[in-house]
Parts: structure tokens; C-alpha cells; sequence
């Protein structure tokens, strides 16, 4: 078993922060973030020194319908290789539906959605599951995530549906204490009852962070401090076993590297409280309890039809979601529409990121035209297609109505959305002219 110990996620933002911590044993990276062949020096240094640099996937979409795709999976494995990493991990969820099984459009989330806790799922999640392990070329973790809506007609719970996939693919287990916390402010579920019933040979590691209560809903959202229910969670984790590494997620507004380092504090004095608790329950021992390698039973492949009933009804639920069709019966209608908001807001977040210019064309009225435009119209290729298509559809509505910004705005789209990118400004306007004279 690998035992990782104290780490925090690296991100661009805080990698020098990163790299003067002490008491750093292991970074995690988004793995769709680095390219293989140009990593950031900062991993380099990182990985000479000998810190563990573990690849964090988040597009695979292992709980959806379709099976997983090849492309996705060959660029997973190398990132792997090149980073070196011991393994990988990805999440329990759905990112997409739709497409040639459901003979409905194809449907982009940009965010991870929970699956149903039902058989059905649960067996295309284990032949998924099975495809993405023969194509890595290291053990897969996979993590439990936060959701801010509960499907209709579940038949098991989240301990229940996570043992019979641990039990029948082999597969790890990345425990997210703070989607636990999130999970029981937002669908009243007990993290308690939900460790209890973990496979906890299966922990590879635990995840840690912070997010904010908004209306009685919790938002994940790796940008605040970790509160202190969730380090209540992580030392009632840690009572009953011995994790192999414990990392703190931070995605924004980050703080100074000094309050990181306290964070990082903290999370180590929630899992030594753990495992004095479990020392004194043990007699003394102290850790007896640890996590090892899992069982796995004999495969059971999805039944005819199983993968066709799922993605109908993951296509209705997204397409509710993202393109403004009725919610499917059943479905909490005010939690779905703060799920949908959430979802809009993301997007605006991540266009605003990939594409900066956007904000400055537009000013004041980005966000707003942006939430507008997402309403109804769902992203149809990753973030950067969207910020192309959220342009040409405000110039197809003749906006903004400024002449000036919309001619500004309308340069931007035709740099970026012909073959090769167009020469911008006047100097390289000059230049295309004189070139044809």
C-alpha cells in the first residue's frame, strides 16, 4: 500500500507557495491541466526533490452511459507516464449525456453530476470502471462527489453503492470528507453512517476542503477555509483507520502561503486526534487498522438496455440543466434550479479564465449576457468553443449595442474561430496590405 501522507493540490497560482512548504510530501495536479510534453517547472522541481505528483482526472465521466471514451483514456495514461505518478484518480460521476445512444444532441456539463444509486448504474459504472482500469497503466482511485441534488427511486446508498464497487471492480476508493459534509447539508445524509459502511481497505487517499452555506444549500467550493465539520469528519475517518495520504484542495481566492500552511496544520491535527482516538479504542495499538488491498469478485456485465435506459435519463436530467427543457418527474424542482444556476455561473467563471478578453470587451455586462446566453443554450465542446459561441451568438443578436465594442467584440470572434488565427490591430492590418501589394 502507498502511503502518501500530508499533501496539498498544486495549481499555477500557488506553486512557488507550493514549493517553499515544508512538510509537503505529495502534490496533486488536475490532470487535464498539464500538458505531457511541456510540464511546468514547478512539477519538475517538485518531482526531483522526490514529492509524489498524483494526475486528479475530471472528464472521464465514468458514470455516464456511454462507454468510456479512448482518446480521453490514452491522454489520462499519459499524463501518467510522464508525471511519473504511482497512480491516478478520476470521479463517481456523469459530465455528459446524449449523443448517438439516446439519439438526442450531445450535452457538455463542464461540472461533475451525480449518477443514481441505482443497479442499473451501478452496473455501467463497474464496465466502465473495468475499461478505464485495462487502459491505465496504474492503479485508479475513484472519488465520491458533492452533489446539490438527489435522483428520484434510489435502490442503495452511498456506502452500499460504493462497497458493491469496490467489491466487484477492485477499484480504490479517493474519500472526499468535505463532498461527505456537503452531501449532508444538501440531501440530509449521514457522513457518520456513510464511513461506517466504506470499505476502508480500499482508501487510497482523502481529500480535505473548504466551501460556504448559502440558503441552507453548501457549496464545494475549494476557495474558503476547511470549516469545522469536515475536520470533525476527517478525524472520525481517521478513528477507524490509518489514511494513506490526506490532501488540502484549494482552487481560488487563495490565501497567503502562511494561512495555507496553518490549513495544512489543521488537517494533520484532525487526523492526529483520529488516530489517538483509535490508539485508546485499540488498546494501545494505535493502528491496527489500515487500509490494504481489496477483494474483487467475479465481473457482471450490464444487461441489454441497461446503458440505453441510463443515458435517457441522464440526457433528460442535463438537458434540464443546461438547456432550459422541463425538470424530469420526480426531481426536487428548486434544488435542480440551483443546480442549473450553479452551473451557469461556473461556466461564466471558467470563459472569463480561458478567454480574458471577453470581460474586458464586454465590461460590466460580461456576466450578465453570459448567464443569459447559458440559460438555454448548452456548451457543446469544452470552454474555449463555448467563448466562441457565446460571441457569435451575441453578434448574431446584433449586441452589444455599442459599435465600437461590438466591431471590437466581432474582430475577437474572427481572430479565433477561422483555420489560423487573423493578424489583429492596425500595424498587422498594415502589414497584410502591403504583403498583397
Amino acid at each position: 500500500m502507498l502511503r502518501l501522507g500530508t499533501g496539498i493540490g498544486w495549481r499555477p497560482e500557488i506553486a512557488d507557495a507550493v514549493e517553499a512548504m515544508p512538510g509537503v510530501d505529495w502534490v496533486e495536479v488536475v490532470a487535464e491541466n498539464v500538458c505531457p510534453g511541456h510540464l511546468p517547472q514547478s512539477l519538475l522541481r517538485l518531482r526531483e526533490r522526490g514529492v509524489t505528483v498524483v494526475p486528479h482526472g475530471v472528464s472521464l465521466g465514468l458514470g455516464g452511459a456511454e462507454r468510456p471514451d479512448p482518446g480521453r483514456l490514452a491522454a489520462l495514461a499519459e499524463r501518467v507516464t510522464a508525471l511519473g505518478a504511482p497512480l491516478v484518480t478520476e470521479h463517481i460521476a456523469f459530465v455528459r449525456a446524449g449523443g448517438a445512444l439516446t439519439a438526442s444532441p450531445p450535452l457538455e456539463a463542464g461540472h461533475l453530476l451525480p449518477v443514481p444509486r441505482t443497479r442499473d448504474a451501478l452496473d455501467v459504472l463497474c464496465e466502465n470502471v473495468r475499461v478505464a482500469q485495462d487502459a491505465l497503466p496504474v492503479p485508479l482511485a475513484l472519488e465520491n462527489i458533492a452533489a446539490l441534488f438527489s435522483w428520484p427511486g434510489e435502490e442503495l446508498t452511498e456506502e452500499q453503492f460504493l462497497s458493491e464497487l469496490v467489491e466487484r471492480t477492485g477499484v480504490r476508493l479517493l474519500v472526499d470528507v468535505a463532498n461527505l459534509h456537503t452531501n449532508h447539508v444538501n440531501r440530509g445524509e449521514d457522513p457518520a453512517a456513510a464511513l461506517a459502511g466504506l470499505p476502508v481497505e480500499a482508501i487510497a487517499y482523502v481529500h480535505v476542503a473548504g466551501g460556504f452555506e448559502r440558503d441552507g444549500v453548501w457549496h464545494d467550493s475549494h476557495a474558503h477555509p476547511v470549516p469545522r465539520p469536515v475536520l470533525d469528519i476527517l478525524t472520525g475517518l481517521a478513528s477507524r483507520v490509518a489514511p494513506p495520504g490526506v490532501l488540502l484542495e484549494r482552487d481560488d481566492n487563495f490565501p497567503e502561503p502562511a494561512e495555507l500552511e496553518r490549513e495544512l496544520g489543521t488537517v494533520r491535527a484532525a487526523v492526529a486526534a483520529g488516530a489517538a482516538r483509535r490508539a485508546a479504542e485499540q488498546g494501545g495499538t494505535g493502528g491496527a487498522a489500515t487500509a490494504g488491498d481489496p477483494a474483487v469478485a467475479a465481473p457482471a456485465p450490464a444487461g441489454a438496455g441497461v446503458r440505453q435506459r441510463l443515458g435517457v435519463a441522464q440526457a433528460a436530467v442535463l438537458s434540464s440543466l443546461v438547456a432550459g427543457t422541463p425538470v424530469p418527474e420526480g426531481f426536487d424542482r428548486a434544488r435542480m434550479g440551483v443546480q442549473a444556476r450553479a452551473l451557469a455561473a461556473k461556466r461564466a467563471d471558467v470563459v472569463a479564465k480561458v478567454a480574458p478578453e471577453l470581460p474586458v470587451i464586454l465590461g460590466d455586462g460580461y456576466r450578465q449576457a453570459f448567464l443569459e446566453y447559458a440559460r438555454s443554450l448548452p456548451m457543446s465542446g469544452g470552454y474555449r468553443r463555448d467563448a466562441l459561441d457565446f460571441a457569435g451568438h451575441l453578434l448574431k443578436l446584433g449586441r452589444p449595442q455599442d459599435p465600437g465594442t461590438r466591431r471590437e467584440l466581432r474582430e475577437w470572434w474572427l481572430h479565433r474561430a477561422g483555420p489560423a488565427p487573423r493578424p489583429r490591430g492596425l500595424a498587422a492590418r498594415a502589414r497584410v496590405l502591403l504583403r498583397g501589394a
